[in-house]
């Protein structure tokens, strides 16, 4: 049974340069040029306790993708059917407030990602030590740098048992020990049946957590099968300047 699906899903956008022309276009029923497909019949099914490793070049669609299947946009074309809870990691600092303390924004964005106040509590000292973030845990968000946010949104996104977790680059921000720590929590739920969709450029960390890949060019879905293969196939193209 499949936990994320896609069928025939699409997504446009304005080009960039045409947002003042939006209504008149609009009005006008205007459907050309101004406008791109960021996704174009995309259609495949990921199972429960699948890791799935998306590649493709910048503006293939991969962002536009996993904005989808977290729910933060919504198809133009197809629909797109979620099983179950997900933990997203994309924009960092998304879902916190710079004027928040750490442990406030913990249970902002515990919330938003579907977790009772007492769960979060019952985590909250879990959460505080994987991040590492020690004193600096009471202090506003915006005091933060780039490093300690992504430790501690990764922290609370592996503390609140999601069946799937979604990750867009977020493995290259922060120092190498915080990244392995990251790392071997992603196998431990891997290893717990939790599902992973990752978006990388480094081919080496899809091959190291993922199973199966999934090829995005230019809005389109160019491959599907398993992660060796699909990066073998996407680097012979680049490779070609193709």
């Amino acid at each position: 049974m499949s936990f994320i699906r896609f069928d025939r899903v699409s997504k446009t956008f304005l080009r960039s340069g045409s947002r003042m022309l939006l209504s008149t276009l609009l009005r006008s029923g205007f459907r050309g040029r101004d406008r791109f497909y960021a996704l174009s019949g995309v259609s495949f099914e990921i199972g429960r306790g699948e890791t799935v490793g998306l590649i493709g070049s910048n503006g293939a669609g991969k962002s536009t993708l996993l904005s989808l299947v977290a729910g933060i946009s919504y198809p133009d074309e197809g629909t797109v059917s979620v099983g179950g809870r997900i933990a997203a990691l994309l924009e960092l600092g998304s879902g916190f407030h710079g004027e928040l303390s750490g442990v406030e924004n913990i249970f902002l964005n515990a919330a938003l990602l579907g977790l009772s106040r007492r769960k979060t509590e019952e985590q909250l000292d879990a959460i505080v030590d994987f991040s590492g973030i020690g004193e600096f845990i009471g202090e506003p968000l915006r005091t933060y740098s780039s490093g300690m946010m992504m430790r501690l949104a990764f922290a609370v996104a592996v503390h609140i048992d999601p069946a799937f977790l979604i990750i867009d680059e977020v493995l290259a921000v922060g120092d190498a020990a915080f990244q392995e720590k990251c790392r071997r929590r992603i196998q431990d739920l891997k290893a717990s049946g939790k599902g992973l969709l990752c978006v990388s450029h480094a081919t080496s960390t899809l091959r190291e957590l993922c199973d199966r890949g999934l090829w995005l060019d230019h809005g389109k879905l160019m491959m599907d099968g398993p992660v060796e293969e699909v990066i073998a196939a996407y680097e012979r193209r680049t490779a070609a300047g193709a």
